[in-house]
């Protein structure tokens, strides 16, 4: 199955287009917040890639939150929009996840963060995505087994994290292209089928507030 990856969650914009759970094609710029700009161009460089190799997009997969809200909606908004020209089915991936698969860790207790300001961060505990306001080692876990962290949430929280079964890996942040094998692993195609474009939404997991524009003529 080939699928197109989006993923604008962090400051960091990809897409990527992936057969079978592999990577074949990605466009990814980790120099700031430039999504509205770069995704429209990425997915035009990857539909003709796809063209190339005669491949035919079954599915948009899309990182879905939680993350930064206008990233969120940038994507969201165009992942929606591709399947409804192509009719083809959204599927939905946790951000989290992707953070986890990008991390390429797969023992110990895997604890990816995404910045949500200040000292706080987005992550999984004991299976459940949180934001949680980072004290110390003990409010996220008391166990002793190791603890590797990761994400743009990260670096802010290793000053206070001081217990030897804790690593930080510097540097992962989620990619399109790891969407794919998360993808593969799992019932996502028949779950994708139950999305409702139209009503559809980001997981901010936070509630999402919009203030008031301070552009002349749009108060």
């Amino acid at each position: 199955m080939t699928i197109l990856c989006i993923e604008t969650s962090t400051s960091v914009c990809s897409a990527a287009i992936c057969k079978d759970g592999e990577p074949m094609n990605q466009c990814i710029c980790r120099e700031g917040s430039n999504h509205a700009r770069l995704l429209p161009r990425y997915i035009e460089e990857l539909l003709s890639f796809a063209r190339e190799q005669d491949l035919s997009i079954e599915a948009v997969a899309l990182s879905e939150g939680p993350g930064s809200y206008t990233g969120l909606r940038i994507g969201t908004s165009t992942a929606k929009g591709l399947c409804y020209g192509l009719n083809i089915p959204l599927i939905p991936i946790p951000t989290l996840k992707v953070l986890k698969e990008a991390s390429g860790v797969k023992e110990g207790i895997l604890m990816p963060m995404i910045d949500a300001r200040r000292m706080e961060v987005y992550t999984v505990i004991n299976g459940e995505t949180k934001a949680v306001v980072v004290e110390n080692e003990d409010s996220l876990y008391e166990g002793s087994e190791d603890v590797y962290f990761f994400g743009d949430g990260a670096a802010k929280c290793a000053q206070v994290f001081t217990k030897p079964n804790w690593h930080h890996i510097p540097d992962i942040v989620p990619e399109a292209q790891f969407m794919g094998a998360i993808i593969n692993h799992q019932s996502a195609i028949s779950n994708a089928k139950s999305v409702d474009l139209a009503y559809y939404e980001p997981y901010y997991l936070k509630e999402f507030i919009a203030a008031q524009s301070h552009v002349k003529g749009l108060k």
